[in-house]
């Protein structure tokens, strides 16, 4: 019986330690550090205004709301020609590429409130999608995953393909948001975040 209490002892003082233990003080771990852009936070800051301005505008073609469909219209085209281009970072074929292309993006937003109906300003915010695409390839914009998407039937006369930019790989057509909301595809998507 007293082997018995003396292992029992000792296996309890090992299970619970010897007074001479210190306690272990637990060091926090530093959170790893924000990745650094490339270009300046001025062009950032102006450049996410450009992408909210397309967003929204991609988002009320779903809605289908005209009003605002030309009240983002407007606003992209203030943020495009506001945007920071000479606060490009790399070397001047880089940042005369940038502003001839936002020159593109605001003629088409233009263009695309002089229209009438609906499906000829969906055929201006294609041609305004891959304008707006080219851009963000161009600045390596590195803020955020943009995806590129695309609906291979979104116009019944002449090139059927449709395309539109999204903050994420869910497929929302807004091209055929009322019959066919999630047909499409994710065609490319542009991750310079390092």
């Amino acid at each position: 019986m007293k082997k018995i209490f003396l292992y029992a002892s000792l296996l309890l003082v090992v299970a619970c330690g010897s007074s001479n233990d210190k306690p272990v003080i637990e060091e926090p771990t530093p959170a790893a550090p924000l990745s650094k852009s490339k270009n300046s936070d001025a062009f950032n800051a102006s450049f996410k205004n450009v992408m909210d301005a397309y967003f929204h505008l991609k988002d009320n073609f779903i809605t289908e709301s005209n009003e605002m469909i030309e009240s983002y219209a407007k606003q992209l085209i203030a943020a495009i020609d506001s945007l920071k281009i000479d606060e490009l970072q790399g070397d001047t074929g880089i940042a005369e590429n940038a502003k001839s292309t936002a020159q593109s993006i605001s003629s088409e937003a233009k263009s695309l409130l002089a229209q009438k109906d609906l499906l000829t300003k969906r055929k201006s915010f294609n041609m305004l999608t891959e304008h707006v695409y080219n851009l963000a390839r161009i600045v390596q914009y590195d803020r955020e995953i943009v995806y590129h998407q695309h609906c291979p039937m979104a116009f019944e006369d002449g090139d059927p393909n449709g395309y539109w930019l999204s903050r994420s790989s869910d497929i929302k057509n807004p091209y055929l948001p009322k019959h066919m909301l999630t047909c499409g595809d994710v065609a490319d998507s542009l991750n310079y975040i390092k």
